[in-house]
């Protein structure tokens, strides 16, 4: 197996967990595969598609993810490879589409994939694998649960049932479970690995009013070693700290979903070259960001599940050197959370007359206006209207969203309790993911973490990198010899 991970990828060895994930794949085994952040979950189908010689699709929820992902498969030689999302034109969308044969690799959004003529054009291609990226999503258990992925079991038998790989990097025992029933792959291989990122120091720093936590935030960034992350809930924040501290001789960027995507292009570059030291981002495109040597990972707002925050903080120290995780933390601040959550959840009234105007076959364009529903609960109750449009609907939608609604509100005070606790956090995030907790030297702030346990971090104002070098961290290869 090494020769050819040598030879195609250039890579002497294998990471934890992609060898065994590989050989089922090449088995022929659905696989539920668990790998902590920075693994390298993209070779587990990558390196299968050379060895059987066959197409594969993988459903990405992260639009700002997919295009990077093109361009690194791009960027290793591979030409055969593909995005079909809403970013793309018209005329983009019928390329693809047209040259579905003649693509390895291609990358669909769930949203697409939902599509009743594009799911025509697939049928026509052979698939030999089916990838779910991000496959929590499928769970309402989950903290990130879209509608558009519960398709997916009816359309991966649609496709002639190829062989099945979910992928994530943060699920609980409830949501692995869910998973597999909802992509209707029950026997599956279960390659699960401890969430644990031992390199990742944890500390939270409490503040008593915005201005004291701005206060840490500033203190923050000097004490602790770039290039760093810090996310965000909201995106005018995000704008407003990245245009303060840049007042201030930082050299930071914002970088979020309003961002025009050839500057966020650009602000990925120069965040990898080094001309960038912080990037102030939201958290979904926060996840967009793939830097092998990030040290710091701060958290301005609190994040809305535990298993969000173990992802997030997960992009620093993937080059396996120590790190650091800082959450900022004030009084009130599990509100913005849970004010979301209830902005997600449509109401018994909105649901009843959803319902009735359905039923009466109103265009949904009007029904969304006159009920005033978000994109996300409109999208939420279609799929449900879809599925079972039957007398007494609206009684078990009410039923199911609002379960819904207590287990986000649930890993909400999870979350809290992070911040709260007065052991070990290393031991709280264990405990959520049902693992038995490891003592570590290196662990957090309540266990004698007394100062930043990373290494010192480099000039603000450093030297670029050459222009060869440049483009191998831009695409993930940075002379490593591990396997990505």
């Amino acid at each position: 197996m090494e020769q050819l991970l040598q030879k195609k990828f250039g890579f002497e060895f294998f990471r934890e967990g992609q060898r065994e994930v590989i050989s089922h794949v090449l088995n022929r085994q659905h696989t539920l595969a668990m790998l902590p952040t920075g693994t390298g979950k993209s070779l587990c189908f990558q390196y299968p598609s050379y060895v059987n010689n066959m197409r594969v699709i993988i459903v990405s929820p992260l639009l700002s993810l997919m295009q990077d992902q093109v361009e690194q498969i791009k960027y290793r030689g591979e030409k055969s490879v593909a995005a079909l999302n809403s970013f793309l034109s018209y005329q983009e969308k019928k390329e693809v589409m047209y040259n579905l044969k003649n693509i390895r690799f291609l990358f669909i959004s769930p949203e697409m994939l939902n599509v009743r003529e594009v799911r025509q054009e697939l049928r026509k291609v052979s698939y030999g694998l089916f990838v779910v990226d991000e496959a929590h999503c499928i769970s309402q258990w989950g903290p990130d649960f879209r509608p558009d992925y519960l398709m997916l079991g009816k359309i991966i038998k649609e496709l002639g049932s190829p062989v099945v790989l979910a992928l994530t990097a943060t699920a609980t025992a409830q949501v692995r479970k869910d998973i597999m029933e909802k992509l209707q792959i029950q026997d599956a291989a279960q390659c699960i690995y401890s969430i644990n990122r031992s390199n990742i120091a944890l500390t939270v720093l409490t503040s008593d009013s915005p201005e004291e936590k701005k206060s840490e935030l500033e203190s923050a960034m000097e004490t602790y070693p770039s290039p760093g992350i810090i996310y965000f809930s909201s995106k005018r924040t995000a704008d407003e700290l990245a245009d303060y501290f840049s007042k201030k001789g930082f050299l930071t960027s914002s970088y979020h979903g309003d961002v025009e995507q050839d500057q966020r292009i650009l602000i990925q570059q120069q965040f990898l070259q080094g001309q960038l030291n912080w990037i102030f981002a939201t958290n979904a495109f926060g996840m967009g960001i793939n830097k092998e040597n990030v040290k710091t990972v701060i958290h301005f707002h609190m994040p809305s599940s535990v298993e969000n925050f173990v992802q997030e903080i997960g992009r620093a120290g993937r080059d396996g050197s120590n790190a650091q995780s800082i959450l900022l933390y004030s009084k009130g601040d599990e509100v913005i959370p849970m004010q979301l959550a209830e902005s997600e959840t449509p109401g018994s009234s909105q649901i009843r007359e959803f319902y009735r105007m359905a039923s009466a076959r109103h265009d949904t364009n009007t029904i969304q206006q006159e009920l005033f529903l978000s994109d996300t609960q409109m999208r939420v109750l279609l799929h449900y209207f879809n599925e079972e449009p039957s007398p007494g609907w609206e009684n078990k939608i009410i039923e199911k969203l609002t379960s819904r609604f207590l287990a986000k509100k649930k890993k909400i005070v999870e979350m809290k309790e992070y911040v709260d606790n007065d052991s070990c956090r290393r031991e709280m995030i264990y405990r959520a993911f049902g693992e038995v907790p490891v003592n570590q030297e290196r662990c957090c702030d309540l266990c004698g973490l007394s100062k930043p346990a990373v290494q010192e971090r480099p000039d603000r104002n450093a030297q670029s990198l050459g222009w060869l070098e440049r483009l191998d961290q831009i695409f993930n290869r940075g002379g490593q010899t591990e396997s990505k």
